[in-house]
């Protein structure tokens, strides 16, 4: 088959690798020059450890995928890293004994560890906290250099091309029509347009069970030691299924005690490039119209809780940075996927997701749609 797939971010680059490995023809479409959105905005986090009983299986699937592409394509940057959720209070501890003690603790990988443990197993870790919660199956990958790198693997291929600065205008029978007047011939249309549910997405399929969430992160200079996991805070749990349960019902009704975690929906996340650099993040905003300015408070909440837990000033802050995401809002859905003719589908709405889950997500929509 002859798949033109709209949309360069990770979605849509996981499904045209999908239909490559399958043996099929793939032309993709971006319209910037580069991927820009939430795809490139991200930590680069594979995020196991606090996915929904639902999506765990997908999670760990996508993991296995992640590992397998990143043995074949060195450029993505993966990395076995696994993470650690550092807890600083009581009832965060609870929320952690609780996963640490689940039913499915040790498909995720989870052990609880004593900090002095912490500190063997990621000895940056030189600050305050009582215990931390390890996911040995997270994983990490390089987000701004993963998509060239996919793209470059896929034209080894001999079936694949990428139009740059392009974007689809029209939809008509078979035939996608782009901004240079160009025709592009395809059995099959997949368009994953991240964020951008408006334009040539409301033409195709009306208003669908989406909504967009922005976030601000940051990015330090080269730390000047190994950060060997990824690292959390105990705000984190509030963001993930996996932990809900009395515990978390205990600590999100201390919530109002942290009053700039609380206003700007806060977690702290943190995971180490391969350049030495530490990204940081990040903050949950719901209701649009969404500043285009970025808050300083959130970033001096995310460096002292950041300094607390690694016991030491973190290196220079030399980027700042807000995105924007797509969410499905349909609480059986992971994604929103909505046909819009016989060979037209519009594929958006992982949540935060997408980088996890982009391998099994392009994986999932082939097996349906039998590629």
């Amino acid at each position: 088959m002859r798949l033109v797939i709209i949309g360069g971010g990770i979605l849509g680059t996981a499904h045209a690798l999908a239909a490559i490995e399958r043996g099929h023809e793939v032309v993709q479409l971006e319209r910037e020059v580069e991927a820009r959105g939430a795809t490139v905005r991200n930590f680069g986090l594979v995020w196991v450890s606090g996915r929904s009983a639902s999506e765990l299986a997908i999670s760990l699937r996508s993991r296995q995928l992640w590992e397998e592409i990143g043995g074949r394509v060195a450029g993505v940057g993966f990395r076995p890293a696994g993470s650690i959720t550092l807890v600083r209070t009581e009832a965060e501890l609870a929320v952690a004994e609780a996963a640490a003690a689940g039913s499915r603790a040790a498909e995720r990988g989870f052990e609880l560890l004593d900090p002095d443990h912490v500190r063997a197993l990621n000895p940056a870790l030189r600050g305050k906290f009582l215990a931390g919660l390890h996911c040995s199956t997270d994983a990490a990958v390089e987000s701004r250099q993963a998509m060239p790198a996919l793209r470059g693997h896929m034209q080894a291929s001999g079936r694949y091309g990428f139009h740059a600065g392009t974007e689809a205008r029209a939809i008509i029978g078979n035939t996608v029509i782009d901004d240079h007047g160009r025709r592009h011939e395809a059995d099959l249309v997949l368009v994953c347009p991240g964020a951008a549910h408006s334009g040539l997405t409301r033409e195709l399929v009306g208003d669908i069970p989406v909504r967009r969430v922005r976030l601000q992160m940051m990015q330090t200079a080269p730390l000047d030691e190994p950060l060997t996991t990824a690292i959390a805070d105990g705000d984190s749990f509030r963001y993930y299924p996996g932990f809900a349960g009395p515990e978390l019902d205990t600590l999100n009704a201390e919530q109002s005690q942290a009053f700039t975690a609380a206003q700007h929906r806060m977690q702290l996340l943190c995971v180490q490039r391969l350049h030495g650099g530490l990204t940081i993040g990040d903050t949950h905003e719901y209701d649009e119209p969404f500043a285009f300015d970025v808050d300083e408070a959130p970033y001096e909440h995310l460096t002292a809780v950041a300094e607390e837990l690694l016991g030491r000033r973190l290196p220079q802050i030399v980027r700042r940075w807000a995105g924007v995401y797509s969410q499905s809002v349909d609480p059986d859905a992971i994604v929103t996927r909505a046909q819009a003719a016989d060979n037209v589908w519009v594929i958006t709405g992982p949540g935060g997701r997408g980088m996890t889950l982009g391998p099994a997500l392009g994986e999932e929509t082939a097996d349906l749609l039998n590629l």
